[in-house]
């Protein structure tokens, strides 16, 4: 009897440890509704982003099955492009706002910006903190960061580009001409970049430590790893073939977004009702979207896997600009919302410093909890000066 209790409990334990994300992320979705009917805002906003943010770690646990199967570099690949489509997603839906309040294309160019500084501050931040706390020092292969760097400073030149001339005396036309050049030319890059990536240089971001599923290590803490394989048989996604996996990440991300149409609503007007600025709104909806892969880097950098955390910091952080700004300008231009890439002196300036440090404590091949530290610095130095600006 006590056996079969013992068994019992641990096959519900398992089921929490695996499907309480889905759960909790289409409940919240669920309750956020209710409130946005019953037109409690506030409410409403805080739902929906453990919504998004729960499901969006369904996202990213499903991605990471996939990205096992497919191998280095696509692995990292589908983490990341999974983690931007959701980005992506948010932030257009936040920008439809703009037909009633244009003000709301502010923050989503703060949330353009942000999203990389909380993927190569906080991500990589704390990773490599922890990381550095439990290994003392974790190497990854130092051509990785070296080929993102110097990507992300093109791509962070290119977006001077509407900046500089809007400083001019150009008209407003001019400026939008030059936006979507540029747009034009990143998504040339990224093209570029992928072939680079996944044919030609796939030895540059090859991971130095056996890639694992986080999920299957934890359990195996506990049982044999025969036990562990039956066990892990019970979760659903690991039966699925690589298209069946495909299509629950959009049907998640389908969710999701209904959850974002919420967020974005009410969570504009909250912002405008407590005078929140738009550097601010901006680093909330990065950590919303990115905090899935935040809690993926922690469990590679506490497995000494820093090269999958060097990965997903950098790689995001270049698909974010890469692929969001082209898509967003396209979407935005379809939806009749003038959208262009002047991103003010704040957003550049960090962005710059960002890829500066992430260059400097990550050229080596290794890295220390100090390193880490010192992105968190700088991060939260940033959210200070983003809440005065």
């Amino acid at each position: 009897m006590e056996e079969i209790a013992y068994s019992t409990n641990n096959k519900l334990k398992y089921f929490i440890n695996d499907y309480w994300d889905i759960f909790l992320g289409i409940a919240s979705i669920i309750i956020a509704f209710y409130f946005h009917k019953v037109s409690s805002g506030g409410a409403a906003t805080l739902f929906a982003a453990i919504g998004i943010g729960a499901l969006s770690l369904s996202v990213s646990e499903i991605a990471e099955i996939l990205s096992e199967r497919l191998q280095e570099p696509y692995g990292s690949f589908v983490l990341t492009l999974s983690a931007v489509i959701v980005e992506i997603i948010l932030l257009y839906i936040i920008l439809l706002q703009a037909v009633s309040d244009p003000e709301v294309v502010n923050t989503v160019k703060g949330g353009i910006i942000s999203a990389v500084i909380v993927d190569m501050n906080v991500l990589l931040g704390l990773a490599v903190f922890l990381g550095g706390l439990k290994f003392t020092e974790q190497e990854h292969n130092k051509e990785t960061s070296s080929a993102y760097t110097t990507i992300l400073f093109v791509t962070g030149a290119a977006l001077l580009v509407p900046g500089v001339l809007g400083l001019g005396k150009h008209s407003q036309s001019v400026i939008e001409n030059a936006s979507i050049a540029i747009a034009v030319l990143l998504m040339l890059f990224y093209i570029i970049i992928l072939i680079f990536q996944t044919k030609t240089h796939t030895h540059f971001f090859k991971q130095t430590a056996r890639s694992r599923i986080f999920r299957i290590k934890r359990k195996m803490a506990e049982k044999s790893l025969e036990e562990v394989q039956e066990e892990d048989d019970g979760y659903i996604f690991e039966k699925f073939n690589k298209l069946g996996l495909i299509l629950s990440i959009f049907i998640f991300i389908a969710i999701i977004a209904l959850g974002a149409e919420v967020f974005a609503s009410d969570g504009i007007k909250l912002a405008k009702e407590y005078g929140i600025s738009a550097g601010i709104s901006g680093l909330i909806i990065a950590i919303v979207a990115v905090s899935p892969e935040i809690i993926t880097a922690i469990k590679a950098a506490k497995n000494d896997e820093i090269q999958r955390v060097v990965n997903i910091a950098m790689g995001a952080s270049t698909v974010s600009i890469l692929l969001t700004v082209p898509i967003l300008m396209a979407l935005a231009y379809a939806s009749g919302i003038r959208f262009t890439l002047n991103f003010n002196p704040l957003e550049i300036g960090a962005l710059f410093l960002t890829i500066i440090l992430a260059w400097k404590t990550t050229d080596e091949g290794h890295t220390n909890y100090f390193e880490g530290i010192s992105h968190l610095m700088f991060f939260f130095a940033f959210a200070i000066i983003a809440a005065y600006y």
